[in-house]
């Protein structure tokens, strides 16, 4: 359990063992506060210290959740969140948004309910169509140099999107579906692999490259 891996070409380490724990406030059911604690707690105690949420998970209450669980615990916890999903105040979905302003807002916002000075981790949960990546993550960047943030990630985003946003500010992590219902993640890895096996058997020369699909992202 107590395993732990580098993410990325940056300098955070994780136990390979993490907790996703948007279920605690909404989708799957019933949940209960003290159970949930006492779950959080439990996985401390078992060596995980990765834990994930996002501020539209319960709109908000399961940041809440556990900004209270691990209050007197954050040295032991790594802490990813993620923004850009709203929600109205009866919990109804309004879309995504990466402008600018959201961004910060939505950034403090976490804090203040996770009681906390620093985001270890901030996804962008899904990207704002109407927002270049490089602004987001620019953005984002300047929430890393006012110490808010300190790693930056995304989720569910094609390559040539990472791509672009690397070239602004490190890309720590990239969140995506991916299981034996959901394999479209796949198919760049496919990519990779059939190109090093062509130039392991002399098919391909090291420097060509695969034609780039577009930026498809999983549905």
């Amino acid at each position: 359990m107590k395993q732990r891996t580098t993410l990325g070409h940056s300098s955070l380490s994780i136990n390979r063992m993490g907790l996703g724990c948007m279920g605690m406030s909404e989708f799957y059911g019933s949940f209960n506060e003290e159970e949930s604690i006492n779950t959080l707690h439990k996985a401390i105690d078992f060596g995980v210290n990765f834990f994930d949420t996002a501020d539209m998970y319960g709109s908000g209450a399961n940041e809440q959740l556990l900004g209270k669980a691990f209050n007197g615990r954050w040295s032991e916890v790594v802490l990813a969140t993620k923004f850009a999903v709203m929600r109205g105040p009866n919990g109804e979905f309004l879309g995504v948004n990466g402008k600018p302003e959201y961004i910060r807002n939505a950034c403090d916002q976490s804090l203040k309910r996770l009681a906390i000075e620093t985001i270890y981790l901030y996804y962008m949960h899904r990207q704002d169509p109407q927002v270049e990546i490089e602004e987001i993550i620019g953005t984002k960047a300047d929430r890393v140099k006012q110490r808010k943030v300190t790693y930056i990630g995304l989720s569910e985003v094609g390559p040539d999107t990472i791509r672009r946003a690397h070239a602004v500010h490190p890309i720590t992590a990239l969140q995506t579906n991916c299981s034996l219902w959901s394999r479209e993640p796949e198919q760049e890895l496919f990519d990779v692999w059939q190109r090093t096996r062509n130039y392991l058997c002399g098919i391909q020369s090291a420097g060509a490259r695969v034609p780039d699909r577009g930026d498809q992202e999983p549905r």
